[in-house]
Formats: structure tokens, sequence, C-alpha cells
């Protein structure tokens, strides 16, 4: 009974084959189809090794929410930040192989005596807006800020040209732009006002390497010469006002599943094996047509050679009125 059993689930398992086995026999090969499949393993076979490279790569996730945390501090440390993403994933992919982001340090020595100031520093201040600002004169404060008196200066004696070699909001992370860093505003005139407005951008970058809060920033610049007796007033210096940013920025490394890899390799190779079939079947059916119409290769018209009755014929028996052959 259990033989039985046995036999009739194998009949069972035979009859749900979808892929049914054609005799050799009934298979004929031609130089034409051979062809065409060392094309279509070719194809196969770059397709798997480029989108194995694909499956390797990674690629960045952007995510917009507001921004509730309120607690937290900035660390003080040309463009605007980039509205596209190509540059930004290019700098976030490159901290990944251990590529540096920041400007090189300064090789070249100077050829004159030092005579500019040079500042440098950090300072830890809360999530609201806020100025800090380079200028000349006695700082006096008071309950709404402070003020400068720059009256014992005089206008001629100072110049605000200046470099910025690095300023950033927040943990200094290899990847992130820093709009003002390298920075250069060279003028002439000696009472000249510059102006950076900055937004801060909260940021939270987590890789597979990296995993950090930190800031980036756009920024916009404007620069005036002071002039009182022609209504621009104001007071000469380099100042910077920041506001942060209500959005808050989260930036995921992604990559590729292992279950979608096999997906698309099996697709590549199912697709092309099953269009180089209906291409080599479509394009023999049109051969065969214009063959069929003109009369050529298989379809042309033999000569049947018939056998010359003079040569190796027996001679046929000769039929008379008295003798009839049966």
């Amino acid at each position: 009974m259990r033989r039985l059993y046995r036999k009739k689930a194998l009949s069972l398992v035979k009859e749900l084959d979808a892929f049914p086995k054609v005799p050799e026999s009934y298979v004929e090969t031609t130089a034409t189809g051979g062809t065409v499949s060392l094309i279509a393993f070719t194809a196969m076979a770059l397709l798997a090794f480029f989108e194995f490279f694909v499956y390797r790569d990674t690629w960045m996730k952007y995510e917009y929410e507001v921004d509730k945390d309120f607690s937290r501090t900035l660390l003080l440390i040309q463009n605007r930040l980039r509205e596209e993403h190509s540059l930004q994933e290019v700098l976030y992919k490159s901290v990944l192989k251990g590529a540096p982001t920041a400007l090189p340090p300064r090789e070249g020595t100077a050829s004159e005596p030092l005579s500019a100031c040079r500042i440098h520093g950090h300072v830890y201040v809360n999530k609201v807006a806020g100025n800090f600002h380079v200028t000349v004169g006695k700082p006096i404060h008071h309950p709404r800020g402070h003020a400068h008196i720059a009256a014992f200066v005089s206008h001629d004696t100072y110049n605000f040209s200046h470099r910025i070699d690095h300023l950033s909001f927040g943990e200094e992370i290899p990847g992130i732009i820093n709009p003002l860093d390298g920075t250069e505003k060279i003028t002439s005139n000696h009472n000249e006002m510059f102006q950076y407005f900055i937004t801060v951008v909260p940021t939270k970058l987590h890789t597979s390497k990296v995993s950090a809060d930190t800031h980036q920033f756009s920024v916009t610049e404007r620069e005036r010469v002071i002039n009182h007796a022609a209504g621009s007033h104001g007071v000469s210096g380099i100042f910077m006002k920041y506001d942060t940013s209500s959005l808050m920025v989260t930036v995921s490394e992604q990559h590729m599943p292992l279950w979608q890899f096999l997906v698309r390799l099996c697709g590549i190779i199912g697709g092309i094996f099953s269009t180089t079939g209906m291409i080599h079947g479509f394009v023999g059916f049109c051969f065969d047509i214009v063959c069929c119409r003109f009369k050529l290769g298989p379809y042309k018209p033999r000569e049947v050679v018939l056998p010359d009755p003079h040569v190796n014929n027996r001679a046929a028996p000769l039929l008379t009125d008295n003798h009839v052959q049966e």
C-alpha cells in the first residue's frame, strides 16, 4: 500500500511539472540560434556584473521634520547651502572612504610681516536668534545688549578686509558643507560694513560609519560703505547674524536589500532570455516569409532528374495484337 501511495504521489508531482523536458532528438540546433545564445549570455553576464556594483552602492535619504528640541546649545566655530543633494551626497559618501572635506591648511609663507588680527575660538549659545561681530571701539553693556564707542579712533586707521578659514555650528563632522570656509573679502575703504545673514539648520546624520547630531547653515552676504553724509548709517565691521530654522533634516544612508538584488538579478536573466527568444523567433518568421515569397533557401524548387530509359534499363516486352502481358 505504501508503494502504491508513493507511486501516486510521484505521478501527481510529475503532472505538476511546469518545466517539461523535450527529448534531444526533437531539438534542432542552428548557427543562428547559437550566435543569439552567445550574445544573450554575454549580455546577462555584463548586466549582472554591473548590477552587483549597484547593489554595493548606497544613497542618502533626506527627511524633513519640525525641530522640537530647544534644549541643545550650538558650538560656534561662499555660497548658499546647495538645494540639490548631488554634491552633498558625494561629500557624505567621501566620509565613508576617509577622504577629508575640510579646507587644507595653508602652506605658503607671508612675504610681509603679519599685521592683521587672527581670531579663533568657540562659544556656547542657545537655539535662539543672535549675532556676533568684530568692530572697533570700547563695548558698553546695557540691558538690551551692548554698544561700541569708537569716537576716539580714526576711521583711517583700520580696515575690515578679512578671510574666514573656518566657521561652523555644532560638532564638526566630515562631509558637512560650511559655506563660509575660505571666504575672502578685500576692500580699500576704511569705513565698510560686512554682513552675513546665517540660517542654521539642525541636522541628524546616520551612516554606517558616522552617527551624529550637527548643524548646517546657509548664508546671505551684504556689504556697504558707511557714509553718514550720504544717508548710509551704521557701524563699520564684520557682523554675523544667525537664526535657527524650525525644520530639522535627517540624513540616513540607505542600502539595497539582498532580496531586492536577487529579484532584480532574476529579472535581468529572465528578461534577456525571453526577449532574445522572441526576437529570434520573430526574425526567423520574417525570414521564412521572405524566402517563401521569393522562392529562396529551403523554399527554392528542386529539379527532379528522371532516369534515362536507354541507360541501364531492361527491355520492355512488346505488346502485339496476339499477345497481351498480364
